[in-house]
């Protein structure tokens, strides 16, 4: 039998998903596996701390559909434990691979340096944040764990951990086994039935029928399933904000992003009048609910999630989604192509934004302005604050172009994932979203984006603090250090950077970042402190109001 080594059957497993590009911090519990992935084809993305290795692997896999990240131990796993945490909130796929001390250490328990109480602790941590999590012992027994981990991270769409001991990196085992069968998820053929048959039932026999779909739609890769749905059924429909470009916006289904009472445009009024709501992967959060403002009847809601269909008060287990739509998609009547059209096409601008000279920069102008720059060739990643309800309203005519956490909402996030998403797609240029609070929790990544030759163009919206936090509850701790951002380029040693302060400096600036279509450019937005988009001033009055027990 031909054998190979841990390392080269784990790098060798990765590269062979389809993984260009893995992310994480040197540190001596991992530096012999990380010798492995430098010898493979695979590029290793060294950056600056194991949090933002975690966030850029977690934009990464939402574009490219998996994604690794290797760190050392303790100090290193628990760095990253934040961003982990984020992807498996979300439903990110991603491979965490760590270090850890020799096996002959740990069955001494002798006091090594990185650990924490003792040698299982870091392990049995990420069995909270994980679909798998496994240290590996022996050659032999190797490979069925690191396939069982992969088949997990594929099946559930979210994070898994690998621990590997130094002295297991370089122990022979068997080669992969030709043609390696990947388990699937089933549905139970009888409650799959069922739900399509009470489901149809309901949708047939509806006025006013809706789709509501999330982000489970994209991490599942189900936007064709769902286009079926549309075409035949000729139902408007609305998405979360993590849902967002799960359908292009152009499409004459489409009627925008609904958030509850903090919704825009004609998705309010369409998805709480619907008789009948087909809520395809959506979670019913506090953001996807606009704070609890919206006003559904449960009994004229159909959920589907992953594994899970609730219509009414009646639960299906076992119903995977994928098999739910299509199979209700065989069940409903055609449309008549005159219901095929529903709104004007939403967030898109007719007409062409004019900077008046001189004129304070506003966080509405510039979204306007934003919103006609932005085009096909651009991804855009968006930050927790403000720029998540104004990316929102970004037109967006290309699937899967926009990116963002609109549940686990941890700033700073953006930036990291921004290079994630870079090197995922070099063939479109990065636009990253960030308010001057998140900017400052993650800013050492933008030396990684300089390093690794990204084209990305950041947006820093300075407000001089947290406004978010400013709307809800104001205190000297929303303040922040003032920081020169448009010279950080020059700090971290590359790129571009500008500051606007008025319209025409803005226009000024957008024509410069095309000129600079090859590098890392930073354009500093800068507004007045308590100056907003209207939704995240809805948001601010109602967290307050849930705060002080006003519902």
């Amino acid at each position: 039998m031909t054998l190979t080594t841990v390392g080269k059957y784990l790098v060798n497993s990765l590269h062979d998903m389809g993984i260009k590009h893995v992310f994480g911090v040197p540190g001596d519990y991992v530096l012999d596996l990380m010798d492995r992935f430098v010898d493979s084809p695979m590029k290793l993305i060294n950056t600056s701390c194991e949090l933002g290795a975690g966030y850029a692997a977690d934009g990464y896999a939402r574009v490219n559909g998996l994604s690794a990240l290797v760190v050392t131990y303790g100090v290193g796993g628990l760095s990253a434990f934040n961003a982990v945490a984020g992807a498996y909130a979300e439903r990110v796929p991603m491979v965490v691979i760590s270090g850890a001390p020799h096996s002959k250490m740990r069955n001494s328990q002798t006091m090594m340096h990185h650990l924490v109480g003792h040698y299982t602790m870091q392990l049995e941590a990420y069995r909270q944040i994980t679909e798998y999590a496994v240290m590996l012992s022996d050659g032999a027994s190797v490979p069925d764990k690191i396939d069982e981990a992969l088949d997990a991270c594929l099946r559930s769409k979210r994070p898994v951990y690998i621990e590997v001991p130094v002295d297991v990196v370089d122990q022979l085992c068997r080669q992969p086994l030709p043609n390696r069968q990947k388990s699937a998820l089933v549905s139970n053929p009888d409650a799959l039935n069922e739900a399509v048959r009470e489901a149809a039932e309901m949708l047939n026999a509806a006025k006013k029928p809706a789709v509501f779909i999330g982000m489970e739609i994209r991490r599942f890769g189900l936007g064709e399933c769902l286009m079926q749905l549309l075409e035949k059924s000729g139902y408007p429909v609305a998405t979360t904000i993590g849902g967002k470009s799960g359908i292009p916006e152009n499409h004459p289904h489409y009627i925008g992003v609904y958030q509850g009472g903090f919704s825009l445009g004609t998705a309010h009024d369409i998805i709480e009048e619907a008789d009948a709501l087909l809520c395809l992967g959506a979670w019913m959060t506090d953001m996807t609910t606009g704070g609890f403002t919206a006003h559904i009847d449960p009994n004229h809601m159909i959920s589907a999630n992953s594994e899970i269909v609730k219509i009414k008060h009646h639960f299906y287990n076992q119903v995977i989604l994928k098999d739910f739509i299509e199979h209700l998609t065989n069940a409903l009547k055609s449309s008549p192509e005159p219901d095929h059209f529903h709104t004007p096409t939403p967030y898109k601008y007719n007409s062409n934004f004019i900077p008046t000279p001189q004129k304070m920069m506003t966080v509405k102008r510039f979204f306007e302005r934003l919103n006609q720059f932005l085009d096909n060739t651009m991804l855009l990643v968006c930050d927790t604050g403000d720029v998540i309800f104004g990316g929102a309203e970004m037109y967006r005519e290309q699937k899967e172009s926009h990116f963002s956490q609109d549940y686990y909402l941890s700033i700073g996030y953006s930036l990291p994932a921004g290079l994630g998403v870079s090197l995922a797609a070099p063939d479109k240029r990065t636009v990253v979203l960030i308010g001057d609070g998140a900017l400052q929790m993650t800013v050492q990544e933008l030396g990684s984006h300089i390093r690794f030759n990204t084209n990305a163009l950041i947006f820093v919206l300075n407000n001089n603090g947290y406004l978010i936090e400013r709307l809800i509850h104001d205190g000297p701790y929303n303040e922040i250090q003032t920081w020169q951002y448009a010279r950080l380029p020059d700090v971290f040693g590359g790129g571009y950077g500008v500051k606007v302060r008025t319209e025409d400096e803005l226009e000024l600036a957008l024509q410069e970042a095309k000129k600079r279509s090859g590098q890392t450019v930073v354009i500093e937005i800068v507004v007045d402190k308590m100056d907003s988009t209207d939704t995240l001033a809805l948001v601010g009055e109602r967290v307050r109001k849930i705060s002080n027990n006003h519902p």
